[in-house]
C-alpha cells in the first residue's frame, strides 16, 4: 500500500500544469539531442544545469530526466535512416535498423524502435518503483572482479556478432581494444600509442570512431558502386510507414528480452546502456530460430537493443537514488544537481524526499506516453529523408558527421581522425570484416582494463580473485560457454554432414 500511496502522490505532483510543461520540454529536448550525433544527454544536461538552480528541484529533476530517457528515443532515428550512431548505445540499432531502411522498411523500423522504447521504458519505471531497494543491495555486491567478468561476457558476445568468420570478428575486436588503450594510462600517467601527438593524450573519442566506421565507411562503400544514382527505397502508403502485425508478433519476445536485460544491467553502476544493448542483441540472436538473418534487417534486431537501451534508464536511477552512486556520465551530473539543490541521494532518499522521488517516477510514466505520442506521428516526417537522392543524401551524411564530431571538442584534429576511421570502415567493408566487434572492443576496453587492474591490486597480483568469487565465476563460465558455441555448431554440422554422406 505504501507503494500505491506513493505513486498516487507522485501523479498528483507530475500532473500539475507546470511539471507537465517541464516534462514535455525535457522529452522534446531529449529527442532532438538524440537525433544530433555527438551532443548526447551528458553535455546537454550539463549545459542546462545552471538554468535549473532557480527552479523547484522536483520540476528540474523531471525535466533533466526527460532529456535523459528522451534522448534514447531520438538516438534510433539517425541510426536507422543514415547509419549514423549518435552515441555508443545506438550502435547496435544500426546493424538491422539501417538494413531495414535499405529494404524500404524505414518507417517500420522507426515504429518498432518507438514501441520498444515505450514498453521497455515503462517496464524500467515499474521495476524502479517496485524492486529498487533489493536490486540496489545486489548491485553493491559487484566489485572490480565482477565488473571484469561482466565486461568479458560482453566481449564474448563478439561470437554472436561475428557473421561468417569468427577470426575476422576477433581481429576486429582486438583492433577496438587497441584503440581503447590509446591515450594516458590512468594508473601510471604514461602515454600509450600517442605517436608523439599531444592531441592523442586524452585517447580517441567514441563518437569519432563510431561515425567514421559506420557512417563514412558506408557512404564510401556505396559511392564506389558504378551505378546510376538512385534514391533509397521510400515506404509507400501509411501501412508501410508503421510495423505490420507480423513484425510486432516477431518482436514480442525481443521486447521482453530488452526490457529485462536493460534494467538489470542498468542497476549495476558503471555498466551502462551500451553493454545492455549488445548483450540483449546477442541474446536475441542466440535464441532466434533464424540467427543467420540478423544483420540483414530483421525487426527483432531493432527491438531488442532499443528496448535494452531505454529500460537501462530506469535501472541506472536505482543506484543513483537509493545509494547515491552514479552509474554513467549522465547520472553523475544528475547526482551533482541533487547535491547542489541540498538533497542527499541514498537509502533515506525516499523517506526524506517522497515528493521528489515519487514525482519523478510518475513523470517517467507520463514522459514515456508523451514520447510515444511525439515519435510515432513523426515517423512519416523522418522517413521523408529517404526521398533525397543519394547524391544529396551522402553529402548530408558527411556534413552531419563532421558537425557532430567537431561539436564535441572543437578540434580540427578530430575531423582528420574521423576521415581516417572512415577509410578504415571502408577497408573493413571491402575485406568483409564486421564493424560491431571493433566498436564493442572500443567501448568495453578501457573499463575492462581498469577493472582487471583494480582486481589485481585488491588481490596483490593473484589472478584467482577473478574465479574465486561466485558472481564473477558464474559470468566467466558463461563467457567460456559462449566462446565454445561456434565449435559446438561446427561439430554438429560435421556430424550431420557425415551422417548424410554415409547414409
Amino acid at each position: 500500500m505504501d507503494i500505491l500511496n506513493g505513486l498516487m502522490q507522485g501523479f498528483a505532483v507530475a500532473l500539475t500544469p507546470t511539471n507537465l510543461m517541464w516534462c514535455f520540454a525535457g522529452c522534446f529536448l531529449g529527442t532532438v539531442v538524440g537525433i544530433m550525433p555527438g551532443l548526447g544527454p551528458p553535455a546537454t544536461i550539463a549545459m542546462l544545469l545552471p538554468l535549473t538552480f532557480q527552479m523547484n528541484p522536483t520540476s528540474a529533476m523531471i525535466m533533466l530526466a526527460g532529456i535523459y530517457y528522451g534522448a534514447k528515443y531520438g538516438g534510433s532515428t539517425t541510426s536507422i535512416l543514415l547509419n549514423v550512431p549518435g552515441e555508443s548505445s545506438s550502435v547496435v540499432t544500426c546493424l538491422d535498423g539501417y538494413q531495414m531502411a535499405r529494404k524500404g522498411r524505414a518507417g517500420a523500423a522507426l515504429g518498432i524502435a518507438a514501441i520498444a522504447s515505450f514498453i521497455a521504458g515503462t517496464v524500467g519505471v515499474v521495476a524502479l518503483m517496485l524492486i529498487a531497494p533489493p536490486l540496489a543491495k545486489f548491485g553493491l555486491a559487484f566489485s572490480s572482479p565482477e565488473y571484469f567478468a561482466l565486461m568479458a561476457l560482453g566481449l564474448a558476445m563478439v561470437v554472436l556478432l561475428a557473421g561468417e568468420s569468427l577470426v575476422k570478428a576477433l581481429l576486429a575486436m582486438l583492433v577496438g581494444l587497441w584503440i581503447a588503450s590509446m591515450g594516458t594510462d590512468l594508473f601510471t600517467a604514461v602515454s600509450r600509442f600517442t605517436f608523439g601527438n599531444s592531441e592523442m593524450l586524452d585517447g580517441v573519442d567514441f563518437v569519432i570512431v563510431a561515425i567514421g566506421i559506420f557512417a563514412l565507411g558506408e557512404v564510401l562503400g556505396n559511392m564506389e558502386k558504378r551505378e546510376e544514382p538512385q534514391m533509397l527505397p521510400m515506404p509507400k502508403g501509411l501501412r508501410n510507414l508503421l510495423p505490420t502485425r507480423e513484425e510486432l508478433k516477431a518482436c514480442r519476445f525481443a521486447f521482453v528480452n530488452g526490457s529485462v536485460v536493460g534494467f538489470l544491467i542498468g542497476v549495476l553502476p558503471g555498466a551502462g546502456s551500451t553493454i545492455a544493448s549488445f548483450i540483449s542483441y546477442g541474446l536475441e540472436k542466440a535464441v532466434s530460430k533464424h540467427p543467420e538473418k540478423f544483420g540483414t534487417g530483421v525487426p527483432e534486431g531493432v527491438a531488442a537493443p532499443e528496448g535494452a537501451n531505454n529500460s537501462e534508464t530506469g535501472g541506472a536511477l536505482v543506484p543513483l537514488l537509493t545509494l547515491g552512486i552514479p552509474g554513467s556520465g549522465t547520472t553523475a551530473i544528475l547526482l551533482a544537481a541533487l547535491i547542489l539543490w541540498g538533497l542527499k541521494p541514498g537509502p533515506l532518499m525516499i523517506q526524506d524526499n517522497p515528493t521528489l522521488f515519487w514525482g519523478l517516477v510518475a513523470s517517467m510514466y507520463v514522459g514515456n506516453v508523451m514520447l510515444l505520442v511525439l515519435n510515432l506521428p513523426l515517423v512519416p516526417l523522418f522517413a521523408q529523408i529517404l526521398k533525397l537522392p543519394v547524391y544529396a543524401l551522402y553529402p548530408l551524411i558527411f556534413g552531419i558527421s563532421i558537425i557532430g564530431v567537431y561539436s564535441v571538442s572543437g578540434s580540427l584534429f578530430d575531423t582528420w581522425m574521423l576521415a581516417a576511421f572512415g577509410l578504415l570502415g571502408y577497408a573493413m567493408r571491402k575485406l568483409d570484416y564486421p564493424s560491431a566487434p571493433l566498436i564493442l572492443g572500443l567501448v568495453l576496453g578501457d573499463n575492462m582494463e581498469r577493472a582487471l587492474r583494480q582486481s589485481l591490486m585488491m588481490s596483490q597480483g593473484d589472478l584467482s580473485i577473478l574465479w574465486s568469487r561466485p558472481i564473477s565465476a558464474t559470468m566467466l563460465a558463461l563467457t567460456v560457454a559462449i566462446l565454445f558455441l561456434p565449435l559446438l555448431r561446427r561439430a554438429n554440422a560435421w556430424r550431420v554432414t557425415a551422417i548424410k554422406e554415409n547414409g
